[in-house]
């Protein structure tokens, strides 16, 4: 590092609802914070439509609405916004190192808001019917569905907990699975396979998503009987895991088994002193707006008083 090369106080890396929100909090503290949002900025929510369970919004929200809104509110408090991804990081040295491209970027503090990206079937239709009847999150979506047909893809855990969900709303969920047994633990299989709206598909896959402006239905190929079909649908939800954004930071910083990184609850401290996680990145149970919000202005407080504890 340059003599003359400038240390800002928190670089946090990553936008969406846990990276805006630590903006806001850090700026309003002070701290004149550089954000690197990302060229995907504003996380999942950005492939939502209507956000309706984030509180303070009773008409509903757009999702990426709601991301602008929280982008501007960031800047308004002084938060300096770089539309560009983070290429590399160092952090085995204090200040801890950044970089963007070839220019590079030092902090005293950083908080990492770079999310999970849920994983996705891969198929075109799949991308342009995201938010209009393709969903990643039963919790987010689950009530647009009332007396409707949807459709659950997956077999694990989190498949048939969201399965279960859905039967709230929904007037019949077909779990599709491309397996004839479940990767799901025992007692989630009994609640979904005793719970008389959920009708199960197996040794199947989607190999289109019908409909022009929204869902209609599902073209499938059965991998056992090599038949296909089409079945009519209301909306379909992918449910085949997420991977969370952290492949820049694993050398430096711990993860779980999963890949998410390990914190310091009830703080967003990681391993390495002045380096702070927040919403999704390390969250592999809530996944929400509110909570990664929530996530957020706490690692922005974390870093407030790690700054102060070493002088800054």
């Amino acid at each position: 590092m340059s003599e003359n090369q400038q240390v800002e106080n928190v670089i946090i890396i990553g936008s969406g609802p846990a990276g805006y929100t630590a903006a806001i909090y850090t700026a309003r503290a002070n701290l004149n914070p550089l954000m690197f949002e990302g060229y995907f900025a504003g996380g999942q929510l950005m492939l939502t439509t209507e956000v309706e369970n984030y509180p303070g919004f009773p008409e509903g929200v757009m999702g990426p609405d709601f991301m602008m809104d929280l982008k501007k509110q960031a800047e308004r408090f002084g938060t300096r916004v770089v539309t560009k991804d983070v290429t590399k990081v160092d952090f085995s040295q204090t200040p801890h190192r950044v970089e963007v491209g070839n220019d590079v970027y030092y902090a005293n503090a950083v908080i990492i808001s770079t999310g999970a990206s849920a994983k996705l079937l891969g198929l075109e239709s799949e991308k342009k019917l995201m938010g209009h009847g393709v969903s990643t999150c039963a919790t987010c979506d689950g009530a647009f569905f009332r007396e409707k047909a949807v459709a659950i893809v997956g077999g694990g855990d989190s498949a048939m907990e969201e399965a279960n969900f859905l039967t709230r709303f929904a007037s019949k969920v077909y779990v599709i699975h491309r397996r004839e047994e479940l990767r799901a633990s025992k007692i989630m299989q009994d609640r979904a396979m005793n719970n008389p709206k959920i009708e199960f598909i197996w040794n199947s896959e989607i190999t289109e998503i019908l409909g022009e402006q929204k869902v209609t239905g599902v073209k499938l190929y059965n991998n056992k009987t090599d038949e296909h079909s089409e079945m009519a649908l209301d909306g379909v939800f992918v449910a085949i895991g997420h991977t969370p954004n952290t492949k820049l930071f694993t050398e430096f910083l711990e993860t779980d088994e999963t890949g998410y990184l390990k914190v310091a609850y009830p703080s967003s401290r990681t391993n390495v002193e002045g380096v702070f996680a927040a919403g999704d990145v390390h969250d592999s149970i809530y996944r929400q707006a509110i909570t990664a919000a929530g996530a957020g202005c706490r690692a922005a407080i974390d870093a407030e008083r790690y700054l102060e504890s070493i002088g800054h």
